[in-house]
């Protein structure tokens, strides 16, 4: 049976493990997935107490900080790798991934990774909108830098349904509004 130092130990590994998709995009030395977990959590944070009807802030950056712990295990899968999966095989893997990951860390830790892949509650759907804004928050920071142009993830952006969340929308808007900026000579 694996402890839960030895969990610790292993979710080391999202520190080294890149972002596949910036690779994807000729980003050299992309975030790690533990940085964007970290980001999803702070941005669940910037935004959470704004949320009305209030949430639980702190169960949603859990939520953020646990969601990627599956890919220890199975790597950061593209989405355009995940579509030639057969239907439902990604969830299920992340599903058995979670368990041998969280299980040994905490009853609690695979409590929230469950709550986040069942994406049945307010705070899990949020913690996903600051998954998917966090994105935004590290285009806008390579474009500040000025990496190459991305607008693939910028398509993503502003096709985000974000209407449950009013301030979640307010910062997709802002996020667009400044990479537009960034285009302009």
């Amino acid at each position: 049976m694996t402890s839960e130092l030895d969990a610790l130990v292993t979710l080391l590994t999202l520190e080294r493990l890149p972002r596949t998709g910036w690779i994807l995009c000729g980003i050299p030395q992309p975030e790690s997935v533990a940085a964007h977990s970290f980001g999803t959590a702070l941005v669940a944070l910037a935004l959470g107490p704004a949320v009305d009807p209030p949430l639980d802030v702190d169960r949603a950056a859990i939520l953020a900080l646990v969601h990627d712990t599956p890919e220890v295990l199975l790597g950061d899968i593209p989405r355009a790798g995940a579509e030639l999966l057969p239907p439902g095989a990604k969830a299920i893997a992340e599903e058995r991934a979670l368990r041998k990951v969280l299980g040994p860390l905490s009853d609690l830790a695979e409590e929230r990774g469950r709550e986040f892949q069942a994406q049945k509650t307010r705070e899990a759907r949020f913690a996903l909108l600051c998954d998917k804004l966090q994105l935004g928050v590290r285009l806008l920071g390579y474009g500040r830098e000025g990496r190459p142009d991305l607008d693939g993830f910028r398509a993503g952006l502003e096709g985000l349904d974000c209407a449950e969340f009013a301030p979640c929308d307010a910062l997709r808007v802002r996020i667009l509004a400044e990479l537009e900026e960034l285009k302009r000579p």
